[in-house]
């Protein structure tokens, strides 16, 4: 910005030197040939006054001394140089002045004034006054150099004002720009000086104002997230307590698969909790670096909780992957939770039939959710937190979006009709680390 305000000036400051000096040039000009006529005139009225009538029948000449780079001279009737100096034979000028009056103008490369002499109302002579162009021109230059002098340094002077405007200028708006990524990068303690400049400064103080608010609302959010989540978390420990306690006193088989069923759902519900809280606290790509599972785990995982639930509704869940992928690892639990998500959305806004199929791309394992339903809406409005075709509050796409996020994954609508969502999911290695090298999808 500061180049851009530099250049500004120097192109106002610019354009208001050649207005300047364009005439002021031309005025320069056409005062040097004026006053140079005006000289020439004087020194030939001088001449004309003292000279003689009796000059024809060869009385002396007297002319006054001519000025440096002149010439004057006496011409008679003939016309021819009576005294002075000047050509030998009279020009134009001579001959006109002899048959009207006085005469200026320009000869080849001189400038000419030519007087008459008259007595007795009869012209007897001429005076004629002359200097060379070129040293009207040598002082044009002169005068034109000095104009060009004061110019350059008023350049200058206007380029140090501008440089020195630029930086008070700009300086306010670079300390707010390195607030504001300061905020980016995760201090929420900066803040932007006051500026000497009132509608930077005003910036500034919204700027404060906002990221005071924002941290406020922040904070409240953080802490409402971890009150919720503490709260969550006694009573599903009492919960798991119980249900191990009474698994482990129970002798009646029939009962145990219940209580097996009840325990595994507890688990899985508290590890939920603490994912959630870990993904509202924590850089998005440490998320994914922990607790890496097989594939093949993770869909017998998801296939004993939601078989039974779509089988009660009347509908097939059909899981299947190639057997090469089951061993490949992955973070288990956030690709749990968006399956999870994505499941319980074709339970309740789906129908018919729902298809869960891994593929493999090498390095990236693609995870397809599909059923026989059919959807309107536009994908950035189906990701929206809030945003809901049916029963619910809207959250679970864009919870599962940002949870495809800490994986360095992407979730995408793939198709409409039917419908279909595709998770991509780097693959981790045994002995790799999950999602902290693999390559981010744009």
């Amino acid at each position: 910005m500061r180049q851009r305000v530099v250049r500004v000036a120097v192109t106002a400051v610019l354009i208001a030197l050649v207005l300047l000096a364009v005439p002021l040039g031309l005025a320069i000009r056409s005062s040097f040939f004026a006053d140079e006529r005006d000289a020439l005139e004087r020194a030939a009225l001088a001449g004309a006054v003292r000279v003689s009538p009796d000059f024809a029948t060869g009385d002396p000449v007297e002319l006054p001394a001519a000025a440096a780079g002149q010439q004057l001279g006496l011409y008679g009737p003939g016309p021819r140089l009576k005294g002075g100096s000047g050509p030998p034979s009279g020009d134009q000028a001579v001959r006109q002045a002899l048959a009207t009056a006085e005469v200026r103008s320009r000869t080849g490369t001189n400038l000419v004034v030519a007087v008459p002499v008259s007595h007795n109302e009869r012209v007897i002579g001429v005076v004629r006054a002359s200097t060379a162009t070129q040293d009207i021109w040598r002082r044009i230059l002169a005068g034109w150099g000095a104009l060009l002098a004061v110019a350059l340094i008023a350049l200058a002077v206007a380029i140090l004002v501008a440089r020195r405007q630029a930086r008070a200028l700009t300086a306010p708006l670079e300390d707010l720009s390195r607030q504001c990524r300061a905020v980016t990068d995760g201090d929420l303690t900066a803040r932007a000086r006051p500026s000497p400049i009132a509608e930077i400064d005003q910036v500034a103080h919204t700027h404060n104002d906002m990221l005071h608010s924002l941290t406020e609302l922040l904070q409240h959010e953080k802490n409402f997230t971890a009150n919720a989540s503490h709260q969550l978390r006694t009573p599903l420990t009492g919960l798991q307590l119980t249900l191990e306690s009474a698994l482990a006193q129970d002798g009646d088989s029939r009962l145990r698969p219940a209580i097996e069923e009840a325990l595994a759902s507890t688990r899985h519900l508290h590890r939920t909790v603490e994912d959630v809280l870990r993904l509202t606290r924590t850089p998005r790509h440490h998320t994914a670096a922990t607790a890496r599972e097989s594939v093949g785990r993770v869909l017998d995982d998801v296939t004993s909780r939601w078989h039974g639930l779509f089988a009660g509704d009347g509908r097939r869940l059909a899981i299947s992957a190639p057997d090469a992928t089951t061993d490949a690892l992955i973070a288990g639990r956030a690709v749990t939770q968006i399956l999870d998500i994505l499941l319980e959305n074709a339970r309740l806004h789906g129908r018919g039939a729902v298809e869960v199929t891994v593929r493999d791309f090498d390095d990236t394992l693609a995870f397809d959710v599909g059923d026989e339903g059919t959807l309107e809406e536009a994908p950035a409005q189906l990701f929206t937190r809030g945003h809901t075709t049916g029963p619910g509050e809207g959250i679970g796409l864009s919870l599962a979006q940002d949870l495809a996020g800490t994986l360095d994954g992407r979730l995408s609508l793939v198709s409409y009709a039917p419908t279909r969502f595709t998770l991509l999911v780097p693959l981790g290695h045994p002995g790799g680390v999950t999602g902290e090298n693999s390559p981010p999808f744009d």
